[in-house]
């Protein structure tokens, strides 16, 4: 008994359409953390995102974001990540279907139950599920490496120059997307000369193959074109050439790369006390299994998989970032492989019909048992924490108000999208205090707020020169740089009567000489008087989302933190029972009121 051709498009249909229908119910509603809210700003209006520059993504949003699929252009975006992800799945049933196919034969039934149980294991597993409800960059990135995957392999074994040409011009795209892409290199560049050699040939196709790489990867072109409009979100300010090759290198995040072992051992390990989170201890166990039975029987494709694995992780553990989770995908990838051939190994072990039945069931029982036991994390669809906590912040603030802050995950970032996608008090200026150490954002800052720019242009003609070598690697004095840094941000502090400021928690005294911080809301007012100021009650109050990911606790503690000092300033003006309705607000978020509130 074989399993005809027609059907792998027909099971693929299938894994994409399951695979959709649960991310679809365990969409994000609203904006999430991280780059969420500055990616859908950047694509509904034709910016620039940050390093690599993401333009692929960019593009792709802005065409579906006009899509009248859903009410927001957020939740269109949450579900292009779906389409995406649900895709990505889809494709690497293809992937291991042709991995398994050998020359002159057709599938099994056994191969192809392993390849689409495989698939929709991976679908369900913890980080590529999250791809799938949220807007994120990786859901492409998994749908274009997949791809590179699956048009080399048919590439490599048939020869056939359509399938090089999709390859070459997918791997292009791919690098404009993510470039992570390079984590396939060493795996592809092996098979290759291992079935080429190192001949003549060989190189004449790799030349063969630059056009239609070029091609692809000259959608990055988009960055310094749309540089040059000076849209509201250029990130980098890619319009020269070195300005464009340090914002697709991402230079700026390089100071977290290759910083040492203690960094190495704390992803390392952080990368296998989470396996069992990503699949089921049953899973794992299958895929060793697989590569076990691969190391035997295709001693080739365990190199290339083993190759990818270990370049994915030796890559990731060496980058010192807290959401490290979306780099280990490649290896995630190479485990549901690993499984799909301990699974089509275990099948054929049992010969009779009954036999076999029972061991196809209980395969596919891993499908929900993972699934189940993955959904508390993957689940969004309650998640407006971030949209509340940021909509909160922008409705309590008087008009044309200032705010400084460093909350990027939490704030920052969804603002971008509410007051310039939604129009949610589009007044209210945002500064990240964390970006003034990047000379690109003085320009974007002039294009949006060139009134605010205008009281401060003494401060930041001193402090560019040095960020200048900063920037250049040029030799600099710290003390001098950091006073002018320092001075820069004293510079938006409150001088102008109409313009009240406020920050964020986590700003440092040290930036704030002089003035004393008011606790409204979830934010801190700038002010030199020691008067009481009364707060108001907000209409709503922000719903605490249970999620165990760290996020989800940083950002209840935030607010727990802020009611509490809110709780602490009222009860030193002696409003004890305004003070008890602030302890009990906070006692929504978290029951462990940080002893620094005494300290108030």
């Amino acid at each position: 008994m074989t399993y005809e051709r027609s059907n792998e498009y027909w099971t693929t249909a299938a894994v994409t359409a399951v695979a959709f229908f649960i991310y679809r119910i365990t969409m994000a509603p609203t904006v999430g953390y991280i780059d969420s809210g500055e990616l859908a700003a950047v694509a509904s209006t034709l910016g620039n995102a940050h390093s690599t520059g993401y333009p692929l993504y960019t593009i792709l949003g802005r065409f579906f974001s006009m899509l009248p699929v859903a009410e927001t252009v957020i939740l269109r975006l949450n579900i292009l990540s779906a389409v995406l992800t649900a895709a990505a799945a889809g494709v690497f049933f293809l992937l291991v279907i042709e991995l398994m196919r050998e020359k002159g034969r057709t599938v099994h039934p056994a191969q192809a139950i392993a390849a689409a149980v495989s698939s929709l294991l991976l679908a369900f597993s913890r980080t590529f599920w999250l791809q799938g409800v949220s807007a994120e960059v990786y859901a492409l990135h998994l749908l274009l490496i997949t791809l590179v995957l699956l048009w080399f392999v048919k590439a490599v074994r048939t020869g056939e120059a359509r399938w090089w040409f999709l390859f070459a011009f997918c791997v292009g795209l791919s690098f404009t997307n993510h470039m992570t892409t390079i984590l396939l290199a060493p795996a592809l560049l092996y098979w290759f000369f291992a079935e080429h050699g190192w001949s003549k040939a060989a190189f004449r196709r790799i030349g063969q193959l630059s056009l239609p790489f070029i091609a692809g990867l000259s959608v990055y072109l988009y960055l310094p074109l749309r540089a040059s409009s000076h849209p509201p979100f250029n990130w980098g300010d890619p319009q020269t050439i070195e300005s464009f090759w340090r914002h697709v290198t991402g230079k700026q995040f390089r100071v977290w790369m290759f910083s040492g072992s203690d960094v190495i051992r704390k992803q390392f390990d952080h990368f296998t006390s989470n396996l069992p989170l990503e699949f089921h201890p049953a899973v794992l166990l299958i895929a060793v299994i697989g590569a076990a039975v691969l190391l035997v029987r295709s001693r080739r494709l365990f190199v290339v998989s083993l190759i990818l694995f270990v370049t994915c992780i030796a890559y990731s553990v060496n980058y010192d970032i807290h959401d490290i989770d979306t780099y280990f995908l490649l290896a995630f990838l190479v485990i549901a492989l690993w499984s799909a051939f301990g699974i089509a190994f275990l099948l054929d072990r049992f010969e009779g019909r009954t036999a076999r039945a029972v061991m196809v069931a209980a395969v596919i029982a891993l499908i929900p048992l993972q699934t189940a036991s993955r959904w508390e994390a993957a689940d969004q669809s309650r998640n407006t924490m971030a949209a509340e906590y940021t909509r909160s912040i922008l409705a309590s603030l008087p008009p044309n108000a200032v705010v400084i802050s460093a909350q990027w995950d939490y704030f920052v970032s969804p603002s971008y999208y509410f007051q310039h996608i939604e129009k949610v008090r589009p007044d209210v200026i945002v500064l990240d205090k964390e970006l003034f150490r990047r000379s690109w954002y003085f320009p974007q800052l002039q294009t949006s707020y060139p009134e605010l720019m205008q009281r401060s242009q003494q401060e930041v003609a001193a402090f560019l020169p040095e960020l200048h070598k900063f920037e250049q690697d040029l030799p600099y004095d710290p003390a001098v740089i950091e006073g002018r840094y320092a001075a820069l941000l004293r510079s938006f502090l409150p001088g102008v009567p109409e313009t009240p400021v406020y920050v964020t928690p986590e700003i440092e005294p040290q930036y704030l000489p002089g003035y004393l911080r008011i606790p409204e809301g979830f934010l801190f007012r700038l002010t030199r008087d020691t008067l009481y100021r009364p707060v108001e009650m907000p209409d709503t109050e922000v719903q605490p989302y249970g999620g165990t990911d760290k996020y989800s606790a940083g950002l209840r503690s935030i607010m727990a933190n802020a009611h509490l000092y809110r709780a602490a300033y009222e009860r030193y003006y002696g409003k004890d029972s305004l003070a008890q309705i602030f302890t009990q607000k906070a006692s929504k978020f978290t029951a462990f009121p940080p002893s620094s509130v005494s300290n108030f």
